[in-house]
């Protein structure tokens, strides 16, 4: 009898694919010629060769610069129709345009992207027109989008920042994040004799650097990792300032303190990472890299931040950090404003304020709003033909030599027996009217002494030139009634009227 051999079959385990996981795709954009050149020295690996893992875009409408970009960097000219291969002039509504027209081209390019870095040095026409196109394409498109921008040099001119600062305004919503660095900061890395082309060389060092300890991040694995998905929950939002840092230190004495001061204090930022709603923290180093010093570098960086802000870390370990603590810090919504266009206002504000305020107080006691003075003007004036027709009407008693004088508050204040008590009321009147600023005292001509244009414009207001405003007693009018009858009277001697037409007297 044959055994029957027994078949060991043996069952594989299913294989795991290598690239299961979602590789991050990258895309670094520079717009207009600025942003083409910083993004041009970056691909071809000149100022760092961190960045292998990004795929770079230039774009502009000038052919002639477009043509001195890297050759690892792919082409983009726009708005052949509109500027015909040259620049835009510094018009920013003809780069907006270029751009437009290109729109279906622009959309083929950041298809497909995860995160999109577009750099761009404001105040031109192309960069400042044309990038608020691109970041609305790559936001639609579903892309995490991060601006870098550079504010132009002093020497510049003033037109080219209102062109940058204006810009940037239209840009922030259409971001995540902003990373913004001005020129000028470049004075605080090397020496002003320094040739230009070596000084922006040392800025787009800085950022590769930058960008490529970002990067390495996302795609090296480390003992607490670090991800896109991190990445995406640190640069969600709209317009946020962003702060991006990396730094080398070498272990040396108090190595740590030095690293923590290096990375929040980059001299290119004009801003720090206080108030950061969202921090991203990296820290590399070799394999005996201490707790301790992990403790202390995000001890510091989370006390700076927000107390709400999300804050991850890392921690990555490599032979080739022997010797060195690397950090790469990303922050966002970092507190700190860069414009004061509105502090301005309000300094403007409080100007006006302080010239109110150094008008004396009694003034608006005194003077009125001009249709108030108008009305009473035209009561003032109308007082002496009132008074004269109550004159007329009330008959002074036997023994009483003056009538009822009215006081100027239109009530009775009695019946006087003797003249001396009329001049008594008399003089209380003027010494009230006097107070209340309606008869003006007769001063004797002295020197004019010089007066400010708001008193002068005020006085103007309240009393019209040359002219003093005060009220008559009855004793006044009668008077002069008589005086004027008696004028009549002589006139018409002169004039040899007839009779029956010559005014008689009132018989008193």
């Amino acid at each position: 009898m044959f055994k029957k051999s027994k078949r060991v079959v043996k069952r594989s385990l299913p294989k795991v694919e290598k690239d299961s996981i979602k590789r991050t795709k990258i895309k670094v954009i520079g717009i207009g010629g600025g942003g083409s050149f910083i993004v041009s020295e970056i691909a071809s690996g000149r100022v760092s060769s961190k960045m292998e893992k990004a795929s770079f875009v230039v774009a502009n409408t000038d052919l002639q610069a477009l043509r001195l970009a890297s050759r690892k960097a792919q082409r983009f000219h726009f708005g052949q129709n509109l500027t015909q291969g040259l620049g835009t002039g510094m018009s920013v509504e003809l780069g907006e345009m270029a751009a437009q027209n290109e729109k279906e081209k622009i959309k083929k390019i950041l298809e497909g992207q995860d995160l999109c870095i577009i750099v761009a040095c404001l105040g031109g026409g192309t960069s400042s027109g044309a990038t608020p196109i691109f970041a609305k394409v790559s936001r639609k498109l579903g892309n995490i989008t991060l601006g870098i921008f550079t504010l132009p040099f002093k020497f510049e001119g003033e037109k080219k920042m209102e062109i940058a600062k204006a810009a940037l305004e239209k840009l922030k919503p259409k971001f995540n994040a902003i990373i913004i660095i001005p020129n000028e900061r470049i004075f605080q890395i090397i020496d002003k004799k320094t040739p230009l082309k070596v000084a922006l060389s040392a800025i787009n060092k800085n950022l590769a650097e930058s960008l490529g300890g970002l990067i390495e991040t996302i795609y090296q694995p480390g003992l607490i990792n670090i991800d896109f998905a991190d990445l995406k929950t640190i640069l969600g939002g709209q317009g946020r300032l962003a702060y991006l840092n990396t730094i080398e230190v070498q272990k040396k004495g108090d190595s740590t303190k030095i690293a923590v001061e290096k990375v929040l204090n980059s001299p290119l930022y004009p801003y720090s990472i206080r108030g950061a709603k969202g921090v991203l923290l990296n820290i590399a180093g070799e394999r005996d890299l201490e707790l301790s010093e992990v403790n202390q570098i995000s001890k510091i960086i989370s006390g700076l931040s927000n107390k709400e802000a999300k804050i991850i870390f890392g921690v990555s370990q490599n032979k080739k950090y022997s010797n060195i603590i690397k950090i790469t810090l990303l922050a966002t919504g970092c507190a700190t404003k860069i414009f004061s266009s509105k502090s301005k206002k309000r300094k403007s504000k409080k100007k006006k304020i302080i010239k109110k305020a150094s008008i004396p107080k009694k003034t608006p006691q005194l003077f009125k709003s001009k249709t108030k003075l108008a009305k009473k003007s035209l009561k003032e004036n109308r007082l002496p033909a009132r008074q004269a027709k109550k004159s007329k009407k009330s008959k002074p008693r036997q023994g009483s030599t003056s009538p009822a004088i009215a006081s100027p508050r239109g009530k009775k204040r009695g019946k006087q027996g003797s003249s001396g008590a009329a001049k008594k009321v008399k003089i209380k009147v003027q010494k009230e009217l006097k107070e209340k600023g309606i008869l003006q005292p007769k001063v004797e001509e002295k020197e004019a002494t010089p007066v400010s244009n708001e008193k002068v414009e005020l006085r103007s207001l309240l009393l019209p030139e040359k002219k003093e405003l005060y009220r008559k007693n009855a004793l006044q009018i009668k008077k002069e009634a008589e005086e004027a009858e008696e004028e009549m009277l002589e006139k018409e001697n002169l004039w040899e009227i007839p009779a029956f037409l010559r005014h008689q007297k009132k018989k008193s």
